[in-house]
């Protein structure tokens, strides 16, 4: 299937839902989460989950970092809509949120971080597939800020779902992920 039917069905699936549901599926993605074999993490990327667009909760799995680590740096986007790029900012208590243009929380201001600061990325998706390749919203702002980062840096995406076989219309610009983190499963990917 292309980008643009996986994200009409996954946009469908994740509305349909419930509360129930979406808490229990965080709750096993953050059990499966604790079981990668991760090297130690100075700073994570992390993008902050929009409850209106169902998207897999980071706080419990930040959470999860800061206890194995209490000096973390976490780290979260906030996205330019004129030049699409995003920067990244150290998120601590006196940051403050403002939601932009899609309805999603970023920094208002703070401490810019450089992506070869970054360890680990925790990435937004609709699907993935069995390559570890991804469809986001459409708009590459997470492939052109993958690209800038260390090549070491470890891709991880959240989904409620299982992969598709495959996405039909990967491109050059595609950056697919290390790993991403289901209920059921751990997905590998070898790159």
């Amino acid at each position: 299937m292309t980008k643009k039917e996986l994200r009409y069905i996954f946009k469908e699936k994740r509305k349909a839902l419930s509360v129930h549901d979406i808490e229990k599926f965080n709750d096993l993605i953050l059990i499966n989460f604790q079981k990668l074999k991760l090297p130690f993490i100075n700073c994570v990327h992390t993008y902050v989950a929009s409850l209106k667009l169902a998207e897999p909760d980071t706080a419990t799995i930040v959470r999860y970092l800061q206890f194995a680590n209490p000096l973390i740096k976490i780290v979260i986007p906030k996205i330019d809509i004129h030049s699409g790029n995003i920067s990244h900012y150290h998120f601590d208590e006196g940051v403050e949120l403002i939601t932009n243009a899609f309805g999603i929380d970023e920094p208002k201001e703070g401490n810019l971080i450089k992506e070869d600061q970054i360890d680990l990325v925790l990435i937004p998706l609709l699907a993935f597939d069995r390559k570890g390749f991804r469809v986001g919203f459409g708009k590459g702002y997470y492939d052109k800020f993958l690209a800038r980062c260390k090549p070491n840096v470890i891709k991880t995406g959240l989904s409620f779902f299982d992969p598709v076989d495959e996405i039909n219309d990967i491109s050059g610009f595609d950056i697919p992920l290390n790993f991403c983190i289901t209920p059921t499963e751990i997905f590998s990917f070898s790159l």
